[in-house]
């Protein structure tokens, strides 16, 4: 059988690189993933046999690779970018979040975020209803450099599973005895802190989006963060089905009509009565979408939203549908927020 990747999926290169794998949809024989650890003898992350460094955004990310491995950047014609793809032959460990949560469920002496990993998806497991095979743990401690202070990074598979589990964590939430808490005034100042290097809005837009969102929060005083990804049986679209043609840098005006595929990575928001406020005037602009997981849960049906970011053309080889949307993510200067 053919081996398949997706978000939440880590991979380790014959050169000791990891990479997190990003989105649904791949190329043949190669994944397109970021880099995320690579090996450094003054690394802060302690592996079993080496130390490794960790690079958080997305710019120093290209950077690291153009200077490092620039083979692994290459011109994907199907997104029409530059994207980091990995050749599958490259490949020497694939890491999965949902054997990782059973290799810390069968452990015998689990550390402190081991611990927490466990508890909190029985929790949700129970709470919602679902299979051990429909969560699972990402992050640092699937590659074993988790850190005292790492997030507990859980992935819920299914639509139907993650729409369960979504309103299971808004029913704990209510229950003040629930060790599972939205982040506090406090809280969310100092996640503006950490996401303003990547992502430049106000605080007041910020708090907006932010405060009412249930994928991130606390867990036992610990930061949580949930990624929902669709399973393979419910991707419907292969590489190439799709192509996508950058169009330009665009800022909108817009009105959420369809929120449904919100608290997916990758997520979209249908649109309507859609304004180009700057950036090249085309219509139709159907949806805004993003393969990053801190743009879910941005905006609910009915909501006026101001968005900017890459406006591409969506051509659809299957049905011949075209289109444009905005694709948000990318850049610092990117975002999606409320209009007031």
């Amino acid at each position: 059988m053919e081996q398949q990747f997706r978000e939440g999926d880590f991979i380790e290169t014959k050169h000791g690189l990891i990479f997190d794998v990003k989105g649904l949809v791949h190329p043949p024989n190669r994944v397109i993933a970021f880099i995320r650890y690579y090996p450094s003898k003054n690394g802060e992350r302690k592996g079993k046999k080496q130390s490794y460094k960790k690079i958080y955004s997305l710019s120093k990310r290209y950077e690291w690779l153009k200077k490092n491995f620039p083979e692994y950047l290459v011109y994907d014609q199907v997104f029409n970018e530059v994207l980091c793809e990995v050749p599958i032959t490259d490949i020497k460990k694939h890491y999965t979040p949902v054997e990782e949560l059973k290799r810390i469920r069968n452990k015998e002496n689990p550390d402190s975020l081991e611990s927490m990993i466990m508890e909190m998806a029985s929790l949700l497991k129970s709470s919602a209803r679902i299979s051990w095979n429909s969560i699972g743990a990402s992050g640092s401690v699937m590659v074993g450099l988790h850190t005292l202070n790492s997030d507990i990074d859980l992935v819920v598979y299914g639509s139907e599973n993650c729409r369960r589990v979504y309103s299971a964590i808004e029913t704990l939430f209510k229950d003040p005895c629930c060790q599972l808490k939205p982040y506090s005034l406090d809280e969310l100042k100092r996640l503006y802190d950490f996401r303003s290097k990547d992502t430049l809005v106000g605080f007041e837009d910020f708090f907006k989006t932010e405060s009412r969102k249930v994928l991130q929060g606390k867990f036992m005083g610990r930061d949580y963060f949930i990624r929902f990804v669709k399973d393979f049986g419910e991707i419907n679209e292969r590489y190439g089905d799709v192509h996508y043609k950058n169009c330009g840098y665009g800022k909108v005006e817009a009105v959420v009509v369809d929120d449904s595929e919100a608290i997916f990575t990758p997520c979209t928001y249908k649109v309507e009565d859609v304004k180009v406020v700057e950036g090249p005037k085309l219509q139709p602009i159907r949806e805004i979408a993003s393969f990053r997981g801190r743009f879910c849960e941005q905006a609910r049906s009915g909501e006026t939203v101001l968005a900017q970011g890459k406006i591409e053309k969506v051509m659809d080889r299957r049905n011949g549908n075209e289109y444009f949307r905005l694709l948000i993510g990318n850049k610092p200067s990117d975002y999606m927020i409320l209009k007031s």
